[in-house]
């Protein structure tokens, strides 16, 4: 508590204040930045503290809850979008396509609240939330407003993701005390879903509910169709939720999981998502114009997304020679194609494993719990690829496959750790740390991106690597 205190009055020293951004900054208040890194420290620290369990379930849900109260009155922190989405939905709401013009030309008299390198891209968030920040705008009546309301978009998308927490890590076999902690009491939750109001809360509260419904009602038309509705409003938010729909079509199937069977649940699901694309593409009036904003979502360079960092190596080395490539966008399409294959892999895999499981149904100790974690423990860690070989890499990004892993996987250090790291990685004004230390960033996370996937190249020469959980 005495963290998120802190960090409220960091934000309002120096946090992402609605005022131009060529103001001073942060650095011009050191006060801001140590009371910044203290309570991120505190917060860090006391989450970190219970990653195997909070005490209880309740007491998991009341204190991530009175940790949020102060980050709720503190003005936008760790990031200036909310202010590309207060645009962006006053561009909507004037008659100007977001996916075809950026902001400062759109006329928005709040543009310049808005990060520089944003005033000139299309939106590139599906057409829901673009619905949304429309509705957010003419809400709220000005700037302000138009932000306390997409806090409260947030509220709701992390309260619908909180409720269903529960009944996800009880299918899963998932001790409901840790799911609840690891999810809600990061600090990465209340500093950038709650008080930096990002529409990653919104995408998380359509996302989980739509796999609460899969988990409880597989095989059956009506909750499959409603099911496929929330992903496809989820993907309708960020892009990124696509990811999970081939592992959402795994836990649809009911019963054994033959190809006929799939294709009979996967295809009332996919009804479901392909209904609320089309419906809201429709309703918005902008159609598919959203799937061209996401190649400008990469503009920021910086070397906490492993293939760019890789690319700035590769970039380095030319240089040493006399000849500097521009090996960052030939690395950030290597790591997209590879993302492809992980994600059919971990597709693949996890198939596998709910077919044997149904083969070796009687000797599994708890057969209602491994099929719903092999189906979860599967999106998680496509989401974890997701992030890892992104084009570009922010610290709430950790938290896609946090709300997944939170109630699926059955160690908890691996993921925790990152998530603990990346919530150092902002200061309150939105700068991001790692603008200052590109060249050794680069090298260091080159150097953990190799290691890393070597040492997954062994583990999956394993026997036995695939059991599930």
């Amino acid at each position: 508590m005495a963290g998120a205190v802190l960090l409220t009055v960091a934000g309002w020293l120096g946090g992402a204040l609605p005022r131009a951004t060529g103001v001073p900054g942060p650095w011009d208040e050191p006060w801001a930045v140590a009371l910044w890194l203290v309570g991120t420290a505190l917060l860090v620290g006391a989450w970190w503290a219970l990653r195997r369990g909070a005490p209880s379930t309740r007491w998991a849900y009341l204190t991530a809850g009175l940790w949020a109260l102060p980050l709720l009155a503190a003005p936008p922190l760790g990031s200036r979008d909310v202010y590309s989405y207060a645009c962006q939905g006053w561009a909507y709401a004037h008659g100007v396509d977001p996916y075809a013009t950026g902001v400062a030309e759109a006329g928005c008299p709040w543009v310049d609240a808005v990060a520089p390198i944003w005033r000139d891209t299309p939106a590139p968030y599906g057409p829901f939330f673009v619905l949304l920040a429309a509705l957010a705008v003419a809400l709220g009546g000005g700037l302000v407003g138009a932000i306390v309301a997409f806090r409260l978009l947030a509220v709701a998308g992390v309260l619908l993701a909180a409720g269903c927490l529960p009944g996800l890590a009880r299918a899963a076999g998932v001790p409901t005390r840790r799911a609840a902690w690891l999810a809600l009491a990061s600090p990465l939750v209340g500093v950038h879903l709650l008080a930096g109001a990002h529409n990653d809360a919104v995408m998380l509260g359509l996302l989980l509910p739509g796999l609460l419904v899969l988990l409880r009602r597989p095989g059956r038309p009506g909750p499959l169709l409603l099911a496929g509705a929330l992903l496809g409003l989820a993907v309708t938010v960020k892009a990124t939720a696509v990811v999970v729909l081939p592992f959402a079509a795994l836990a649809a199937v009911h019963g054994r999981h033959t190809v006929r069977a799939l294709l009979r649940d996967g295809g009332w699901l996919a009804g479901g998502v392909l209904g609320a694309v089309a419906v809201t593409s429709l309703l918005s009036g902008l159609g598919l114009g959203w799937v061209g904003g996401l190649t400008r979502s990469g503009d920021s360079e910086q070397w906490t997304s492993p293939p760019t960092a890789v690319g700035f190596v590769v970039d380095y080395a030319g240089g040493l020679v006399g000849r500097e490539p521009g090996a960052v966008p030939v690395t950030r399409a290597a790591a997209l194609l590879l993302l492809a294959v992980a994600v059919v892999a971990l597709w693949w895999r996890a198939w596998a494993g709910l077919r044997r499981l149904a083969d070796v149904r009687q000797r599994v100790g708890r057969p209602d719990a491994a099929r719903p974690r092999v189906a979860l423990l599967g999106a998680g860690l496509a989401l974890v690829a997701t992030v890892v070989l992104a084009p570009v890499f922010h610290p709430w990004y950790a938290t896609w496959p946090l709300a997944l892993l939170a109630v699926a996987a059955t160690r908890t250090t691996w993921f925790v750790a990152p998530c603990a790291a990346a919530a150092f990685l902002a200061l309150p004004d939105g700068t991001n740390l790692a603008r200052f230390s590109k060249a050794p960033g680069a090298l260091a996370m080159t150097a953990l991106a190799l290691g890393l996937a070597a040492w997954g190249l062994r583990r999956l020469r394993r026997p036995g690597a695939a059991r599930p959980g």
